[in-house]
């Protein structure tokens, strides 16, 4: 099996952790904890099969990814109690799980289309759109809302895989530079409250004053 695979594995364990976690956050039974693990852990990567016209999806191909998802909600349905602080190993599991996803779903990308520019965008929803989806069942803030820099972490890591491999690197050695770069902009992020300037609004015209 090649590394590429373990970093795919890897990825979808990571966010089906997480998703396990909130469901630990709404004291869900042991199904709650399955379905959230298995939703984060394959939402990302379903959505980019579709988007990719791959059909059917990895996990119906590969159903390993389910089993995946299942072992992670199990173990942490009977660890997380042993976690104080579960919101933030949520986020830092969630920032590992970015991290190694962006560089995959870039690579699927670019595999399907050879495309440099449709492998950053496949890499950035592969890394993101598992997070979003668990949020919102979760009935939790989403990531999205966050203050920190997160997309942006998942756009640089998935730019930095996708260069690395045009320049013709190993795709060990782009995937390692994909997966760090994207793991300290998003690190950074949540430790040291790195922030985009945001939007402020100016004043609206009062209606009467509309021609």
């Amino acid at each position: 099996m090649s590394p590429f695979v373990y970093l795919d594995y890897a990825g979808v364990a990571l966010f089906a952790a997480t998703g396990a976690l909130a469901a630990s956050r709404k004291q869900l039974d042991l199904i709650g904890f399955l379905f959230f693990a298995v939703i984060t852990g394959t939402g990302g990567g379903t959505v980019r099969d579709i988007v990719l016209g791959r059909v059917p999806v990895f996990w119906v191909l590969n159903p390993t990814y389910i089993l995946i998802c299942c072992a992670a909600g199990v173990i942490v349905f009977f660890t997380a109690h042993l976690v104080e602080s579960r919101y933030r190993l949520l986020i830092w599991l969630d920032a590992v799980g970015l991290s190694a996803y962006c560089a995959m779903g870039a690579a699927k990308g670019l595999a399907a289309t050879g495309s440099p520019t449709i492998a950053i965008v496949t890499g950035t929803l592969t890394a993101t759109f598992g997070g979003v989806l668990r949020d919102l069942l979760a009935n939790e803030p989403s990531v999205l809302l966050r203050p920190e820099i997160y997309i942006t972490a998942a756009l640089v890591g998935a730019a930095i895989f996708t260069g690395a491999t045009e320049f013709g690197l190993p795709l060990y050695a782009a995937s390692a530079a994909g997966v760090l770069a994207a793991f300290a902009v998003r690190g950074g992020a949540l430790y040291y409250g790195w922030t985009f300037p945001t939007y402020k609004a100016k004043p609206g015209r009062h209606p009467d004053d509309v021609m």
